[in-house]
């Protein structure tokens, strides 16, 4: 089986069955994965996620979730970070882990012949971090001069502002990398706590990809992970809303750009007109060369290289965010055209022909998303955390297929209706 193979490349019914190669291996302890059993190749691929990213940070430590996730594969158990690092470099193990606003992950690549290796060091990342005193204060130094960058970044300035004010007083409002202040406090005591705090069985997703018997998974599930607490220590996170609608913020830098951010409420990926919100915004300005932004931004006026949106679904909260870079000069027009083409889109909706396109390009492209191992482990755990089972791949191309023209304009009324927008401007705009 190849990995594209796993994704179906027009719309199909389940009869097509494409879920029937997804295993759900549960092991005797009670831990889940999502198997696809890949022989062709020597290579295993494992992703996973809990719950609690960064929203959990204390409000004087923001950055701290960012910080342990960075730290995990920096020395765990006999291991400090030089020995850990030449135990994965000697077998060419990857192991990386990450964290969002709303969850910890990580993700594994290792030679089949090795896996037993890098599932140990798995658990030891896992289970028994050091926290050594010298890879935290390099990680440290990393970070703050990351921060520093960020200071000056029109891009990254545009996008902590806009968090910062569309999220005020919520815990989403805190940038995942953290502030220059929160890094610098944070301590071994701090990661400790944090690690108790998100590391757990709460919320697991794991999902495999490879040269490897169930029965063998699942004792390897139980092994990685059945030793962490089964409840986590992650607060609840309470329902946001977009708020700074129709305001705009420059602020001021002295580059020859105008970098504008902006955004507006969307929907939660639960919601009911979620995919058919999906199609309408790849019509507006997530089609790259066919999307009406780009078309009337950049194909019809030059007014910058580049242009979209997109949705964005966090557990708490669903937003419509997009951006551009323009000339200062003709940043007032650039944003002028965009929010006219939210409003077109609004009032109308997709015609017909958009909609088609739309359409075709969304389903004939969703295989390509399943071209590695890596990247079908990725997608399986995006799919758990989105509250789907294996059918979804299944379904997927349908939902999108029975998208109507009527569906299109509702949906696109119900999203920019009241197209009014948070905008935040980093350069030396005119025209605002």
């Amino acid at each position: 089986m190849t990995a594209a193979a796993l994704a179906p490349t027009a719309a199909r019914s389940s009869s097509s069955n494409q879920a029937s190669r997804i295993e759900r291996v549960v092991s005797p302890g009670g831990v889940e994965a999502w198997l696809v059993r890949q022989t062709h190749l020597p290579i295993v691929a494992l992703a996973f996620a809990m719950g609690g990213g960064s929203a959990q940070d204390p409000q004087d430590r923001p950055g701290l979730a960012n910080m342990l996730t960075a730290m995990l594969d920096e020395g765990a158990g006999e291991r400090d970070a030089e020995a850990f690092s030449r135990a994965m470099e000697e077998r060419a193990i990857q192991l990386s882990f990450s964290a969002t606003r709303d969850h910890l992950s990580g993700s594994m690549r290792m030679l089949s012949e090795h896996r037993m290796q890098a599932f140990a060091l798995l658990k030891d990342a896992l289970t028994q971090p050091r926290f050594d005193p010298a890879p935290m204060e390099r990680i440290r130094q990393s970070l703050l001069s990351t921060l520093r960058r960020r200071t000056t970044t029109p891009g990254a300035m545009t996008g902590d502002a806009f968090w910062q004010i569309g999220f005020a007083g919520h815990p989403y409002a805190r940038q995942t990398i953290g502030t220059l202040e929160g890094v610098a406090a944070i301590t071994r005591d701090d990661l400790l706590a944090m690690h108790r705090k998100l590391v757990s069985r709460a919320g697991l997703k794991v999902a495999v990809v490879g040269d490897i018997e169930p029965g063998e998974l699942a004792a390897v599930l139980d092994d990685v992970f059945g030793g962490l607490p089964a409840q986590s220590g992650a607060g609840p996170v309470p329902a946001a809303a977009l708020a700074g609608l129709g305001q705009r913020q420059i602020i001021p830098i002295d580059v020859p750009q105008a970098t504008i951010s902006f955004g507006m409420p969307g929907l939660l990926r639960e919601d009911d007109d979620f995919v058919t919100a999906f199609v309408v915004n790849h019509v507006l300005g997530g089609g790259s060369f066919s999307s009406r932004l780009y078309q009337e931004v950049r194909e019809k006026r030059g007014l910058a290289y580049s242009v979209s949106s997109s949705l964005l679904a966090l557990d708490r909260a669903g937003l419509v965010t997009g951006g551009t870079s323009t000339r200062n000069d003709r940043a007032g027009e650039s944003l002028s055209v965009i929010e006219g083409e939210l409003k077109r889109m609004g009032e109308a909706g997709p015609d017909a022909a958009e909609l088609d396109q739309a359409k075709r390009y969304l389903i004939g492209s969703w295989a390509l998303r399943f071209e590695t191992s890596t990247q079908i482990a990725a997608n399986l755990i995006r799919i758990q955390l989105d509250g789907y089972g294996p059918d979804y791949l299944d379904r997927r191309n349908g939902l999108i297929e029975a998208v109507t023209l009527a569906d299109a304009k509702r949906v696109a009324a119900r999203l920019f209706g009241d197209a009014k927008l948070l905008v935040i401007v980093a350069g030396k705009p005119e025209g605002l």
